[in-house]
């Protein structure tokens, strides 16, 4: 069992004849802080589960014992791919049960209580359940039931443009089926997507279709990754290869109609360049403007500038946060997309998609 063994904390490995409080302390809390983790990639050793749960403990505000890493110890079991992972304290090991369905290196993995668990003593030690101030979206999850989004059959979909919305990408899944559950993951300040997202059909037996004629598939400047979440690459059975060309033509007319390439216009919508805290301040506002005109200028003859600022009695603005350009021609508009879309502005990557004329002249900045 030993060369499995991976101790994170220092202390000697040896025999110990007369163990100080502490250690007997740690010993009689040991159940109430280890958790099991089940369905572990082959990949996984000792260090890589270590480092993974270190880092999303950390995401999600789940380190509640101070600074520091929240995993003290991880035994794996290469054969049967789990690992006992154990937290320096019972609060954390119980804000980990949160984490259960989380993607470990492209796999769901089970985040359980062990069997040596005594609930009745445990709750004597500490909190039984995780605290619900956690931010589980800053790693994929929702708290609770994800609406349909549980078992074997939930499909990842990553590599999603960020420009895509909510509705564009569900009808591009239900290209092969009504859905029984999405969920699309948003950043928690922003409410801007963070580029994957999660679903179950309501009907399984499309989900190895679909994986397969989706993932690979260029939108715009991405690549989409779309596999089962608890498993790798994915070959279709005999009898789903019709099905399956018939659907890679359906997502061939989807990829003209989604791609920022699609049909140019003289108006740019550009997001990820601003925050509505920037143009509060009417000077900073101005300069803004001022340089924006400027960089964006240089693609072509630029006729208007447009970015909404949010109001002041703190109602909402249609189209805060995005910054619209309007052109002389489509030359000019087309120049700057490609000049502007991938852009690093600010730690931010500019997404540049083409805006409809009428919208724009109509003032209308919702789209």
């Amino acid at each position: 069992m030993l060369p499995n063994m991976f101790p994170l904390a220092s202390g000697p490995l040896g025999a110990i004849p007369v163990l100080p409080v502490q250690a007997m302390t740690q010993q009689a809390t040991r159940h109430a802080r280890r958790v099991y983790v089940g369905g572990l990639p082959p990949t996984a050793n000792e260090q890589s589960v270590a480092t993974y749960f270190n880092h999303v403990m950390s995401a999600i505000g789940g380190n509640t014992a101070g600074p520091g890493d929240a995993v003290v110890n991880v035994y794996i079991n290469h054969e049967k791919k789990f690992a006992f992972v154990e937290m320096r304290s019972v609060e954390e090991a119980s804000n980990a049960m949160a984490l259960d369905g989380i993607i470990f290196e492209g796999t769901q993995v089970k985040v359980r209580r062990p069997t040596d668990y005594n609930p009745s003593l445990a709750a004597t030690l500490g909190p039984s359940q995780p605290n619900p101030n956690l931010n589980l979206a800053a790693v994929g999850l929702s708290p609770g039931s994800t609406g349909g989004l549980e078992g074997p059959d939930r499909i990842f979909v990553g590599g999603l443009p960020y420009y895509f919305t909510e509705a564009q990408i569900r009808e591009l899944l239900e290209s092969f089926g009504p859905l029984r559950g999405f969920n699309l993951v948003k950043d928690k300040e922003t409410g801007n997507s963070k580029g994957y997202a999660f679903c179950v059909y309501a009907d399984v037996s499309v989900t190895d279709i679909a994986c397969t004629a989706l993932n690979g598939i260029k939108m715009g400047d991405k690549t989409l990754t779309v596999r089962r979440a608890s498993q790798g690459t994915l070959q279709p059975k005999p009898e789903q290869e019709i099905v399956l060309m018939h659907a890679q033509q359906q997502i061939a007319l989807q990829r003209l109609m989604l791609q920022p390439g699609g049909p140019p216009t003289k108006v740019l919508c550009l997001t990820h360049v601003v925050s509505p805290d920037e143009l509060k301040d009417d000077e900073d506002y101005e300069d803004i403007v001022e340089d924006m005109r400027m960089e964006c200028g240089k693609f072509g003859n630029l006729v208007n500038l447009v970015i909404p600022r949010p109001r002041s009695d703190g109602e909402p603005t249609p189209g805060v946060g995005k910054v619209f350009l309007e052109y002389a021609d489509v030359e000019s508009s087309s120049r700057a997309q490609q000049g502007l879309n991938g852009r690093k502005f600010g730690g931010n990557e500019v997404v540049a998609v083409f805006y409809s004329e009428n919208k724009f002249s109509e003032g209308d900045y919702e789209g």
